[in-house]
């Protein structure tokens, strides 16, 4: 089935459950041919960074570290939100594969002609 999907994720720590779950539907929409894009916004920005994600595993899923290096892997895109990146210090030489720092005409750019999606 050919098309776009987005997620838009506003946790990391903060909520591990509603970050992995995020990258779970993201794995299955990018394995569904879509072409697929985890938005990090907000607290979500955390994830664009090396290590964050490494000691976050809910119990039933697999660890958040192996989620997204499979999501990236897939041929799935991490857009990482400017404004909320620069608004926590965050270091922009220390982002994870994938991850692209944009400004919010990325987005809506990537949501023309209705793209679906959903958030977390």
């Amino acid at each position: 089935m050919p098309g776009r999907f987005c997620i838009s994720l506003t946790c990391a720590a903060d909520d591990p459950d509603k970050a992995t779950v995020a990258f779970v539907v993201a794995n299955a929409a990018v394995a569904s041919d879509k072409e697929t894009l985890v938005f990090l916004s907000t607290e979500g920005v955390r994830l664009s960074q090396l290590g964050v994600a490494d000691s976050i595993h809910e119990e039933g899923f697999a660890p958040l570290k192996q989620l997204m290096t499979s999501f990236v892997e897939a041929g799935g895109k991490i857009f990482v939100c400017s404004p909320c990146f620069k608004k926590r210090g965050l270091d922009d030489t220390k982002l994870v594969s994938g991850a692209t720092i944009v400004g919010g005409a990325k987005l809506v750019e990537f949501l023309g002609d209705a793209t679906p999606g959903v958030s977390y």
